[in-house]
């Protein structure tokens, strides 16, 4: 599955690529995120918790940031286990200067497998989107609250 939209954050271009490399800020901002641990600059382990129609799992993974650009984009890959399926997936992020701040451009590419797959197929989309659409919301606005 392959999601693409873009986002005008109201600040610097140096304050969105902060807080894309800040797990606190990531924390908040993806949806069912319990917990982020920041291992070195490009890995890190989050526990996300997400409800797909009639079925919730909780995943524990890995996330790996790469092809950085600072302050242009990055890569952001993830790989989450649970009880019931896997999930695998992955964004793009550009950043470009506009004139209202920052346009922070995203292509995402996702997978899930396992059990929870066959069970939820026809909520995956619109949950892989609806789930996408808030973290970048709710990315938006703690990025527009950044110090610095």
């Amino acid at each position: 599955m392959k999601l693409s939209d873009e986002v005008i954050i109201p600040v610097s271009r140096q304050k969105v690529w902060q807080a894309l490399n800040d797990p606190e800020v990531l924390r908040q901002a993806i949806p069912g995120c319990e917990e982020i641990v920041k291992k070195s600059d490009t890995e890190m382990e989050a526990r996300v918790t997400v409800k797909m129609g009639p079925v919730k799992a909780s995943f524990k993974g890995a996330v790996t940031l790469s092809e950085l650009n600072p302050p242009h984009g990055y890569r952001i890959q993830g790989e989450g286990k649970s009880m019931m399926g896997g999930a695998v997936g992955g964004a793009n992020v550009r950043l470009e200067d506009v004139p209202e701040g920052t346009k922070l451009i995203y292509d995402v590419d996702a997978q899930v497998t396992g059990k929870i797959a066959s069970l939820a197929q026809r909520f995956i989309e619109p949950t892989a989107k609806q789930l996408s659409a808030q973290f970048f919301d709710n990315f938006a606005k703690l990025a527009a609250n950044e110090p610095g």
